[in-house]
């Protein structure tokens, strides 16, 4: 049925509103007059006269008339710095007690007045206020319709620690934090190249929330790093909290269950990621960065691969591909087999199945749906409540209702051994989001098997990997190499040695740059002891 034109009209004036919410910009405050009291007022006045905004108003030193004002925000800056070299300096500085021209003055502490390392010419209001949000010094002289912006940052930061979702057994132990500016300068310790890229944006209306790209010139394919760009430049929207926002406008297949982007808060993967051409994504006020483009079977891979040798490194990715795969369909196969294929089963084992599931009242997607919506809710509690508490919930909670359910005849012992297992090799995969991918995808299965027994879980699965295969993340395919002529597998399923790695991935890098040298594998000296 057509809309009248009201039911149009009155559509078209909230999606109209929506996106006034979600696009509006800051309204334009022209620029500074020369009354200094007139522009304090109208920067607090902008502000909402909020008491976090100090201004302190002074006279350079005892000889001159010439009135100025420092404003900043209580908590973003280090007052100590403003009291020493910005008040301090000027204040108790001879050389201005000749200088009765306000504007000769304001040339003079510009060039070499003020002995701080940021000062720079504002005379635009938006441009001021978004300085002094950014935690700067706000320098005005009566008399000059200008101003001056100096570096005064100083809030407090969490201190650089161990990432509580990536441990290692071996490798680097720090991790990034909440400061854009403490992330970048741990992957510049690890990177010390000239040309380590970190091109600044923008993003949100409201929060103007920094980003960074992070790339090696040259190296990432043609394109990818405009991509980038221009998927960020693209994003409108009031407010970047987390660099998950971002992820989440940026991806490629936003309706799929699978992750298109990695993001990790360790400073050595994203260095390991850039040398490999790959684009780094950092956003103030996080501590994860996000890795663009993103393959299937980089979600398997851990840091601890390319620490250990290759052999251990391998086989630890290959034991996380199979947990992987158990997470995904044992409930469902346990379904399938046990109320359609029972002929399958060894008898014996069949018969112990068959004892331990007598008197239980439900069907076996009965057992498994209790089961796993009970594990999801111990697993939810366990991550909210504090550290010491959340282990002992999990725990023991896990331990004792699974007792107490078998006891009371609900679910059979069995099932509670599929769903321990399957929550085990869930928490085997390093990247928590893929882990994420699994747990979602295991319960459709479960319910293909039930109707349909192994058909189903086949039909369920090919659809699956239909799904993976038409996926791309930033113009790479998901599934690479093996979907493209592209056979470079030697550091995807197993890890070949760092002297057998020779050369970047070709779905990734340019093809041309080269990882090591000739002639690396390494050889006993047969002239050792020899004259």
């Amino acid at each position: 049925m057509p809309l009248s034109k009201y039911a149009r009209n009155k559509e078209k004036n909230k999606i109209k509103e929506q996106s006034q919410i979600y696009q509006r910009e800051s309204p334009l405050q022209g620029n500074l007059l020369l009354d200094i009291a007139s522009n304090i007022e109208k920067i607090q006045s902008i502000m909402g006269f909020a008491n976090d905004i100090l201004v302190r108003e002074f006279t350079f030193t005892a000889d001159t008339e010439i009135n100025a004002a420092v404003i900043f925000i209580v908590g973003l800056v280090e007052r100590e710095l403003i009291n020493e070299q910005i008040i301090g300096s000027l204040m108790l500085n001879d050389r201005f007690n000749s200088l009765k021209n306000n504007l000769d003055c304001f040339e003079i502490l510009k060039k070499y007045g003020i002995p701080n390392t940021i000062v720079k010419e504002e005379f635009d209001v938006n441009s001021i206020l978004n300085e002094l949000m950014n935690g700067n010094t706000i320098l005005l002289l009566d008399k000059v319709d200008k101003a001056l912006v100096l570096g005064s940052i100083g809030w407090k930061d969490r201190a650089i620690s161990e990432p509580e979702s990536e441990n290692v057994v071996r490798g680097p132990k720090d991790g990034f934090t909440e400061n854009i500016y403490n992330n970048t300068a741990l992957i510049r310790r690890r990177i010390k190249s000239p040309d380590l890229r970190m091109e600044p944006f923008q993003v949100g209306t409201t929060t103007k929330t920094k980003v960074l790209l992070v790339y090696l010139e040259g190296i990432p394919k043609e394109g990818l790093i405009q991509e980038v760009r221009d998927r960020i430049g693209r994003i409108e929207i009031d407010g970047i909290l987390e660099s998950g926002y971002i992820e989440e406008l940026i991806e490629d297949t936003p309706f799929s269950p699978f992750p298109q982007i990695e993001h990790t808060e360790r400073p050595d993967k994203v260095s390991a990621s850039i040398l490999e051409g790959r684009v780094a994504i950092i956003v103030d006020t996080t501590p994860y960065a996000l890795l663009v483009p993103t393959i299937f079977f980089q979600f398997i891979q851990s840091s601890d691969d390319y620490y250990e040798r290759y052999p251990i490194g391998s086989l630890t990715r290959f034991v996380r591909l199979i947990a992987y795969f158990i997470s995904v369909i044992l409930p469902a196969a346990y379904i399938a087999l046990t109320s359609y294929h029972q002929e399958m089963i060894p008898t014996t084992l069949a018969l112990a199945i068959a004892a331990s599931r007598e008197g239980v009242p439900f069907p076996s997607i009965g057992e498994a749906f209790i089961m796993e919506a009970t594990f999801e809710i111990l697993r939810e509690a366990g991550l909210r409540l504090p550290k010491q508490a959340g282990q002992a919930v999990s725990i023991v909670g896990g331990l004792v209702i699974g007792q107490a359910a078998v006891q009371a005849g609900i679910v059979s012992q069995s099932m509670v051994i599929v769903v321990a297992l399957t929550g085990i090799s869930s928490f085997a995969i390093p990247a928590f989001n893929a882990a994420g991918s699994g747990r979602l995808l295991r319960f459709p299965l479960m319910l293909l098997a039930s109707i349909l027994g192994l058909p189903g879980i086949m039909a369920g699965l090919t659809i699956i990997l239909i799904h993976l295969n038409s996926m791309r993340s930033f113009g790479v395919n998901y599934m690479e190499p093996f979907i493209s002529a592209n056979h470079n597998y030697k550091d995807i399923l197993v890890r070949h040695p760092w002297w057998g790695m020779n050369r970047l991935p070709g779905y990734i890098a340019r093809k041309e740059f080269i990882k090591t040298g000739p002639n690396m594998k390494p050889e006993p000296n047969t002239d050792t002891g020899k004259k």
